[in-house]
C-alpha cells in the first residue's frame, strides 16, 4: 500500500482532516504505530521515521513530538545522471555534496556500433558510481545513525557495494527521487524526517 509522508508539524491537522472526512475516528497505539479507525470503515496507520516504535499516548500531537531525528544520520541519492549525499546532525545539514555526471541515453543503432555505445555508457555509469562512492565515503565516514537512500535501486546498490561504505546502517525507507539536484536533496531530507502514513479510504 502506498505511503503518504506527512511532516510531523502537520500530523495533527492531517488526523483532524481524516476525522472530519470520515465521520469521526477512534485512535489507538498498536504494534508501535498510531492507528485510526473511522466509522465508515476507513483507516490509517502512522509510523515514526527511522523505524522507531511509538509507544506513547494515542494522540497525534504526542506522536508529532516523538518524531525526533537521530543525533547523526545520512542521505544517499543515486541515479545514472548524478548523486547527492548528506550528513546531518538532527535536522541540520553538516556536510553535503551534489554531483552530476553525463551518462548517454540508449541508442537505436544496431550491430557493433550499439555494442561500443553500450560499453561507453557502462563505463560512464561506473565512473559516476565511483565518484558517488568517493564522496559518500568521505562525508558519511563514521556516522552512527541510519542512512536513508533513494533514486535508482541498482545505482544505489552499486555505490553501497564499495567496501568503504559496508558499515553503514541502511534505513528501511526508500525515496523514489528524480535526478539528484540540491532541491531534490532538500526535499528528500524532509521526506526522511516525515511520519509515514498508510491510509485506506472506504
Amino acid at each position: 500500500m502506498p505511503e503518504v509522508l506527512v511532516p510531523a508539524s502537520r500530523l495533527v491537522r492531517w488526523v483532524d482532516n481524516f476525522d472530519s472526512r470520515h465521520g469521526g475516528a477512534t485512535l489507538a497505539v498498536i504494534d508501535g504505530a498510531l492507528r485510526g479507525d473511522a466509522a465508515d470503515g476507513s483507516w490509517f496507520v502512522a509510523r515514526l521515521p527511522f523505524g522507531e516504535a511509538y509507544d506513547a499516548a494515542a494522540d497525534p500531537g504526542a506522536m508529532a513530538a516523538a518524531a525526533v531525528p537521530p543525533e547523526e544520520w545520512g542521505v544517499l541519492l543515486v541515479r545514472k545522471g548524478g548523486f547527492a549525499v548528506a550528513r546531518l546532525v538532527r535536522d541540520q545539514v553538516a556536510e553535503s555534496k551534489v554531483g552530476q555526471r553525463h551518462v548517454q541515453g540508449r541508442t537505436k543503432a544496431g550491430g557493433q556500433s550499439q555494442q561500443r555505445f553500450a560499453r561507453r555508457r557502462d563505463n560512464q555509469a561506473r565512473q559516476a558510481y565511483e565518484a558517488a562512492a568517493d564522496h559518500a565515503a568521505r562525508i558519511l565516514s563514521g556516522i552512527a545513525g541510519p542512512l536513508v537512500t533513494g533514486g535508482d535501486r541498482s545505482a544505489v546498490a552499486e555505490v553501497l557495494a564499495d567496501p568503504r561504505l559496508s558499515g553503514l546502517d541502511v534505513d528501511g525507507r526508500w525515496l523514489p527521487v528524480t535526478d539528484p539536484r540540491r532541491a531534490v536533496l532538500d526535499q528528500a531530507i524532509g521526506d526522511a524526517l516525515a511520519i509515514g502514513v498508510e491510509v485506506e479510504n472506504a
